[in-house]
């Protein structure tokens, strides 16, 4: 007997994946819940930073917040903000890769967009 989908029975779905980018090799862990996502995107097992955003009804772009972490460090809130407008689910997202560059923090970016692209089901 086949199963229905993970988020209709209310599972958590994973996705793991990897890239190397610019010589260092970046970690992705996705876990899909019912309407919202949770993203960890690093080279080691640290969890030091995490941010939440949301659509709101009131506003075209996201609400988000830092709940963990360096307020002054933007990406995991910028990021979780772009993917709420992408999946339209509440998102979380911790970024920890001591790499500031902008340019890398669009190969990063890029590189999810890619997978949800190839997978969009485990997101």
């Amino acid at each position: 007997m086949e199963r229905p989908a993970a988020a209709a029975d209310g599972d958590v779905s994973l996705h793991n994946f990897s890239a190397r980018l610019w010589e260092q090799l970046v970690h992705f862990h996705v876990m899909r819940l019912t309407d919202s996502l949770f993203l960890w995107v690093g080279a080691t097992p640290h969890l030091r930073n995490l941010a939440v955003a949301m659509c709101t009804r009131y506003d075209s772009i996201p609400l988000s917040t830092a709940l963990l972490g360096d307020t002054s460090d933007t990406m995991s809130t910028g990021l979780a903000q772009r993917l709420a407008r992408k999946t339209s689910k509440q998102v979380f997202v911790s970024y920890n890769l001591p790499n500031t560059s902008s340019s890398f923090e669009l190969l990063v970016e890029n590189r999810i967009r890619e997978e949800m692209q190839a997978f969009p089901e485990k997101f």
